[in-house]
């Protein structure tokens, strides 16, 4: 038992002091119904209130413990006549507020519920109240392997706790199905299938409190984001795009030891029956352009089916989730603008649902982001229930002052707030001709910055010094790479030696081999011929002082180069002329190649370095 049972039981003769208890109501008769087939716990309590005093009371009073207290997400109470009759007033929430009766211990929580009429003597209603909490199930034991099931503790009292006396009460606990570890057995104790029946008990007092703990299996997901940012933008072009970042974790037991993808895929609800791999988004009817993406990118083993009622998105993540184990992801879709903006004295309002579009998700914090557009003002949003607001700013395509944004803020959130909600502004409907206006205007100046370029005369006077340098210096480099075109073909004529003497090794036709050297000497001479214009230019020219050493280098280079293929190519014709071996023929030409491999190189360079110039 928890110590805040035994507070309870501790605080019985103060919570039973006439400031609390004395009241002209009774509690003729209550009915509670408890959820616990999914994470989210739900109380169903049916009151049938009457009052035996003479003044008519305007207000009903609800208790809650401190453990319950802190966990409570939503509450709410209706009218109902019973038997199905529901009042005119019923399904609209009653107000309902937290009040601090005089002499409260810290271990209690008390609202009010305001009736729209006072209950006068002898009357009575039935009052229906709906309480959803979370995270008040309790993992036992706390971590578990991937072949072990779930268990969760749930402490509850068989007594209505109530600041009222009860004639006659009764409890009711559905279960996710029958197998229970163990539970509470009491008087009028009664387990049949996955229901647990407690009472009924006749004639409690006021602040009755019998304490019980259930200890069950439940292995639905408990999908927990810790965190989900909802931003929806409207656009006037006829969209309101939604997009949804989660950060999500797996509130159960947590996952210990190590995991078997092996086993997980053999037998799935046997080795991670409390893992889960798949959530169900149930979105607005026409939703479309919609995608689901993580943070690596998209996930396409998700799919999306709809009709005119919903739009149905079951999403995959990456790997199945275990106790503990987080992933995050971004939703998006587009909604028809027709189907969520309107108008009214004058303002527009948009009118969307709040909470998430998973199903049963707890959020710890939401946050839900209205972009209006650009140049809306008098904004204002108007919720069911209490939340934080402000405003913020955000920038855009082609936006200039910024779009406004409403920025609600909510913790705890559970599915019973997925209601819907308004926020209202003003926009002037010519500001919807402001960015095709500047779209326009940038286009018109651009092909008017075109034609004036085109037709304006912006070259550097030809009489300037400096643009004389230019062209001056252009033709040094015109000069420079022809000069550089007749080297390269020297020393494709240089090849053409090397080839001879590899042909003369092969065929040992001397003569053919001579006759090579012939055509070579030939085009060198030429090439010479050629080369001597551009140089002298070279030397005229003083843009061409600083490479002129280095063009003279390379044609002295390529001339010594050309004299050593020469006698090379001498000296191997001779020796074969002589029918020498070919050891003696290496030896001879041994001194020549080792020049020609270095002056090769060195040419090399020096065309690299002419080529960067």
């Amino acid at each position: 038992m928890r110590l805040d049972l035994f507070l309870f039981l501790f605080l019985f003769p103060i919570l039973s002091s006439p400031a609390l208890s004395a009241s002209d109501l009774i509690l003729a008769k209550v009915d509670r119904r408890i959820d616990l087939t999914s994470q989210i716990v739900r109380i169903t309590t049916t009151l049938k209130v009457e009052n035996t005093g003479s003044d008519p009371v305007s207000e009903i009073l609800l208790s809650f413990p401190e453990n319950q207290a802190n966990h409570l997400a939503y509450l709410t109470a209706t009218l109902n006549e019973g038997k199905g009759k529901v009042k005119a007033s019923a399904g609209v929430g009653l107000p309902v507020e937290v009040v601090h009766p005089k002499d409260v211990p810290p271990a209690l929580t008390i609202y009010s519920v305001s009736l729209p009429s006072g209950v006068g003597k002898g009357d009575s209603l039935t009052l229906d109240v709906l309480a959803v909490f979370t995270h008040i199930l309790e993992p036992f034991p706390e971590k578990i392997t991937q072949a072990d099931i779930q268990l969760l503790l749930f402490q509850e009292s068989a007594h209505y706790l109530s600041p009222y006396a009860v004639k006659v009460q009764s409890l009711t606990v559905k279960l996710p199905d029958a197998r229970i570890e163990s539970y509470t057995k009491l008087e009028n104790t009664k387990l049949q299938g996955s229901e647990l029946k407690y009472g009924p008990y006749e004639n409690l007092p006021p602040f009755s409190y019998l304490p019980i703990v259930i200890h069950f299996e439940n292995n639905q997901p408990f999908a927990v984001a810790k965190e989900l940012v909802r931003e929806i933008e409207i656009s006037h072009w006829g969209n309101v795009q939604v997009t949804e970042h989660y950060n999500l974790v797996h509130g159960g037991a947590q996952s210990k030891g190590e995991f078997s993808r092996l086993d997980y895929q053999a037998r799935p609800y046997v080795r991670g029956a409390s893992a889960f791999r798949r959530l169900v988004a149930k979105m607005p009817p026409r939703a479309h352009s919609v995608y689901y993406r993580d943070e690596i990118g998209n996930i396409s083993t998700s799919s999306l089916w709809g009709d005119s009622k919903k739009t149905e998105l079951e999403i995959e993540p990456r790997y199945p989730l275990f106790g503990g184990w987080k992933t995050a992801f971004t939703i998006g879709y587009g909604l028809p603008l027709q189907d969520f903006l309107f108008g009214l004295d004058g303002k527009r309002f948009l009118n969307i649902s709040f909470g998430t579009p998973i199903n049963d998700l707890v959020i710890d914090t939401l946050f839900v982001k209205v972009v209006l557009p650009e140049g809306s003002k008098e904004f204002s949003a108007s919720v069911p229930f209490p939340v934080k607001q402000w405003q913020e700013t955000k920038f855009s395509h082609l936006d200039v002052a910024g779009r406004p944004v409403v920025v609600l803020e909510k913790n705890n959130v559970v599915p019973e707030h997925n209601e819907h909600f308004q926020v209202y502004y003003k926009f002037n409907s010519l500001s919807m001709l402001r960015e095709p206006l500047m779209l326009i205007s940038g286009f018109f100046f651009l092909f008017v910055a075109c034609i004036v370029y085109m037709r304006a005369d912006l070259s550097i006077s030809k009489s300037s010094a400096s643009y004389l340098a230019k062209l001056q210096w252009e033709e040094v480099q015109a000069t420079i790479q022809q000069i550089h075109g007749i080297i390269s073909r020297c020393l494709t004529t240089h090849d053409k030696l090397e080839a001879s003497l590899r042909d003369l090794s092969r065929t040992g036709d001397v003569q053919a081999c001579k006759a090579t050297r012939k055509s070579v000497d030939g085009s060198l001479k030429e090439l010479y011929k050629e080369l001597k214009l551009p140089v002298a230019f070279l030397h005229s020219s003083p843009q061409a002082a600083q490479i002129l050493p280095k063009v003279e280098e390379l044609v002295a280079k390529e001339r010594d180069l050309q004299e050593r293929l020469m006698a090379k190519h001498s000296t191997v014709v001779d020796c074969y002329e002589k029918k020498l071996g070919g050891r003696e023929i290496e030896n001879r030409i041994a001194s020549h190649q080792q020049k020609i491999t270095a002056l090769r190189q060195e040419i090399d360079d020096l065309m690299d370095l002419i080529d960067e110039i």
